[in-house]
């Protein structure tokens, strides 16, 4: 994601921590105009948000986009399932994996790419609670080894 042009807006921590992300896909978001406006605020947020393919076709839910202040009868539920923009192959991928090994579409990340807004989607596998507690005790001793590291080289 860190290509030229990229500007991140917002990211889904909580996804990192509840699952194990397999894979990663770019996809375009279908947004009407006020909602560009309130993305551009960053008025978002992808907590507890999932992807769904229907009908052959890639949805997201859950993203809640606040209403733009300055809007008016344009602006759109802040919680209304948006279309997202993939190649047909690789929504067809993406539904066999979702069906075939209990994967789930999870959105990462939603960023600015030139002047179009795409999300990061993860094909992900839930964490099991063990799983979780594993990730904090590697990230504590992580951070305990930087601590040392760095009061060392002083």
């Amino acid at each position: 994601m860190d290509k030229k042009g990229t500007k991140p807006i917002a990211k889904n921590a909580k996804a990192f921590h509840d699952y194990f992300v397999e894979e990663r896909f770019e996809a375009g978001v279908v947004l009407a105009g006020t909602e560009v406006k309130s993305v551009r605020q960053g008025g978002v947020n992808l907590k507890d948000s999932w992807c769904q393919v229907k009908d052959g076709e890639l949805w997201l839910y859950g993203v809640h986009i606040s209403p733009y202040e300055k809007g008016n009868i344009f602006n759109k539920d802040p919680r209304r399932t948006r279309k997202l923009l993939m190649h047909k192959r690789e929504i067809m991928r993406l539904m066999g994996a979702v069906q075939r090994e209990g994967l789930t579409l999870i959105p990462l990340s939603l960023y600015f790419k030139d002047a179009k807004v795409k999300v990061e989607v993860g094909l992900c596998k839930g964490k099991k609670l063990y799983d979780k507690r594993a990730s904090a005790a590697e990230r504590d001793s992580k951070r305990a080894v930087d601590r040392a590291l760095k009061s060392y080289n002083r």
